[in-house]
């Protein structure tokens, strides 16, 4: 499937749309901590290194509990690795946790404990990569960046190029599309960013899209072509029962819920299968989340 640039012939496009979806967003927008100004850019970082591939309601208390904890980027650096692991949770992805601590040390390192505002400097950041350094300059400071999450490129793709679904992978021509949205107004750019993500996340969902509450429906390419089903590569499913992935979690629970080195028999104690598990034992140590010790005992790390 092929992503369309937008085009005077295409229903709902560029200004057509900003004022609906920003009107919408002023109305529906949820109350989330990371949009209030008490959060400041580190609040931002911290939900955004969280929300990748984890809906809200999860992220809420982790985000809450991390925050008081390290309400700074030095307060998070000052601590070993394996603790940002351990206030985790059940996240899930994990390696975030390191990320986000490694983005923390390199913030408290070289830029004086605050987030930077320039977006190749939050580029440069580890752990950050395009959409997050987008993110955080946009909702954190303002600024005008195309913000291309799940969420927006479902809202694009049918809004706009008139295809249920967007590619599997960003694509080219998407960032390019998103780049003709943006509102020429800095401040405008970064409010639509974030509408048009808590778009897609309330009312322009994968699978039951709420068309009837949608602001721009009369506008939308895709409901003017009749809503054609996908036509594209198969979605991606995902599947957790029995993997490596259930696995791995499993075997990290046990180290997050231990204060001392754990010995190789209370990990085999909740994973049946040997060779599976020590796959994702290996796994965990080669991503750096578990540091093997003498004896047979593993632990979180610590540097």
């Amino acid at each position: 499937m092929t992503i369309s640039p937008p085009s005077a012939d295409v229903p709902g496009t560029d200004a057509a749309l900003h004022g609906p979806v920003l009107a919408w967003f002023d109305t529906h927008a949820r109350d989330l901590p990371w949009r209030r100004p008490e959060a400041g850019p580190w609040g931002v970082m911290v939900s955004e290194f969280m929300l990748q591939q984890t809906p809200v309601a999860r992220v809420l208390p982790v985000y809450e509990q991390w925050l008081a904890r390290w309400p700074r980027p030095a307060a998070l650096a000052a601590e070993p690795p394996g603790e940002a692991v351990r206030a985790w949770g059940r996240l899930g992805y994990p390696r975030r946790a390191l990320r986000l601590h490694a983005a923390a040390t390199a913030i408290t390192e070289l830029h004086g404990g605050e987030v930077p505002n320039d977006h190749a400097e939050l580029l440069a950041l580890p752990g950050v990569g395009e959409y997050t350094a987008a993110a955080v300059a946009s909702f954190a400071y303002g600024q005008r960046h195309a913000v291309l999450d799940t969420n927006v490129r479902r809202v694009f793709a049918r809004a706009v190029s008139g295809a249920q679904y967007p590619p599997n992978a960003t694509t080219a021509a998407e960032r390019k599309l998103a780049r003709e949205l943006l509102p020429a107004d800095e401040p405008v750019a970064a409010r639509w960013a974030a509408a048009t993500m808590e778009l897609g996340a309330l009312v322009c969902t994968a699978r039951t899209p709420g068309c009837a509450r949608c602001p721009i429906a009369a506008r939308c390419a895709w409901r003017a072509a009749g809503s054609p089903a996908h036509d594209g590569p198969p979605r991606r499913g995902q599947t957790y029962a029995g993997t490596d992935r259930q696995a791995r979690g499993k075997l990290l629970a046990v180290l997050r819920e231990a204060l001392e080195p754990v010995p190789q028999r209370a990990l085999d104690a909740v994973w049946d299968e040997p060779v599976q598990r020590a796959r994702a034992l290996d796994g965990l140590v080669a991503d750096g989340l578990v540091e093997p010790l003498p004896e047979g005992r593993y632990r979180l790390p610590l540097t």
